[in-house]
């Protein structure tokens, strides 16, 4: 099949090299030039696994191209799928402007071209988007109606940074919203040749699934950090009681997530956790429990600084600063958040990420650190270490397994506080766990 994929970030490169992988012919679509020219040439614009091969392969084989002529997407293709960004707004709620924006790109396209087309929705967007907002604005500037000519589907994804690829090529299950009575036959063709189980549900249905995936998670690693904190007050180790409260499958279902360590953050867990709390407030719903994962996440990263401060201001050597290992995502990252409290209480810090460059960094992960850091090339140094030359206080977030050697290696006398859980520290002297 031919698709188009508005917007190239995380989500939209992961589907364009995924796709092509399947068989489908692809067109990448971007208003960001430095990202169609990197797609162009076969390479991809975010850090992940395996998608530089995906990438560069699907290239060379003609599946996949880039543009940002919408018009010749859409008139190329027959489905458009739409992962443009959908960051938090200032009350919480979620900002559908580039989501407002490709729609009426892709309906004055539609307009004037000859048969059908399907719009399909991958971005993150509340309940009752697609109903109340983005189908009347699409039959608008179309000039349509669903189902003459035009089709509507939310396909949700559920993939995670540093394991995305992985999980597009095997899902728990592929989500489907579809307006009643249409059993979405596209998207089962697309995806045919992926072994898992196909869900159509109603459209609002689909919407407010991925949203209460991402609560849940974060109320599962609100959960473990806070029970992991009492635990150790008490003596416990909290990783074997989770380890153990998680061997029940009946009950607890899931140990995903279910680590006690270091504060969530990222693209999408804080953001739908706020989008969340706005349909609340919309309705004035009481939602206490909810409210306080944010404020209780953020307690993580007051408790960690307490735990540097307690040794004295020396200088600190960070690792980790994306919001996890094996990407460059710097949004919302809660190390991103500990290393601003650490300079603006005046400590001396070196950072050292083996993903983060920060020379590559663009679109809406640029701006942020640019936002919150911005002299934060000065902070980054190349190895290890460089991080732990004339450091005192290391803080381990998170260090891939080929950085760990020289890690342990050059560790004398440092207080190493590990926010991870790096089995091979246990024994260095001086070190402190922040749950165990």
């Amino acid at each position: 099949m031919r698709i188009s994929v508005f917007g190239i970030g995380y989500v939209g490169i992961v589907s364009c090299g995924c796709l092509a992988e399947l068989g489908h012919e692809v067109i990448g679509v971007d208003v960001s030039p430095e990202k169609i020219a990197m797609l162009a040439s076969g390479r991809s614009p975010i850090v992940e696994e395996a998608i530089d091969t995906l990438i560069a392969g699907a290239v060379k084989q003609g599946r996949l191209t880039a543009t940002d002529d919408v018009v010749a997407a859409v008139h190329g293709t027959e489905v458009s799928f739409i992962s443009v960004g959908t960051p938090s707004a200032a009350d919480g709620s979620v900002a559908l402007g580039a989501v407002d924006s490709v729609i009426r790109a892709i309906g004055a396209a539609i307009r004037e071209k000859p048969g059908s087309h399907a719009v399909v929705m991958r971005s993150t967007v509340p309940p009752g988007t697609a109903e109340d907002r983005v189908i009347p604005l699409l039959e608008e500037a179309s000039g349509r109606h669903l189902g003459d000519g035009l089709q509507y589907y939310s396909n949700p994804e559920f993939l995670r940074e540093g394991s995305s690829v992985r999980d597009f090529r095997a899902p728990p299950f592929t989500l489907i919203g579809a307006p009643g009575g249409d059993d979405a036959a596209i998207l089962r063709e697309i995806y045919a040749a992926i072994d898992a189980p196909v869900h159509v549900a109603p459209i609002r249905v689909a919407e407010s699934v991925k949203h209460i995936s991402n609560v849940f998670h974060a109320v599962k690693l609100t959960f473990a950090n806070e029970a992991g904190a009492i635990l150790a007050a008490h003596g416990v180790d909290a990783r074997e009681a989770l380890r153990l409260l998680c061997e029940d499958r009946v009950l607890n279902i899931s140990p995903a997530y279910l680590r006690p360590g270091f504060a969530f953050g990222g693209s999408c867990l804080p953001k739908d956790v706020r989008s969340f709390l706005a349909l609340a407030d919309q309705k004035n719903l009481a939602a206490p429990m909810l409210k306080n994962l944010l404020p209780a996440n953020t307690a993580i990263i007051d408790r960690t600084f307490d735990a540097i401060a307690r040794h004295g201001r020396q200088t600190v050597a960070l690792f980790g600063l994306a919001f996890k290992q094996g990407t460059d995502d710097l949004r919302e990252s809660p190390f991103v958040l500990l290393a601003e409290k650490l300079l603006g209480k005046g400590y001396d810090l070196r950072i050292y990420d083996r993903f983060v460059q920060v020379a590559t960094l663009m679109g809406s992960n640029r701006a942020y650190i640019d936002r919150e850091i911005p002299h934060l090339e000065r902070l980054m140094v190349v190895s290890p270490e460089a991080a732990l030359s004339g450091a005192k206080i290391v803080v381990i977030g998170h260090i891939a397994p080929e950085d760990r050697p020289a890690l342990l290696a050059a560790l004398d006398g440092h207080v190493v506080i590990d926010l991870v859980g790096v089995p091979a520290l246990r024994a260095v002297p001086g070190y402190e766990g922040v749950c165990w």
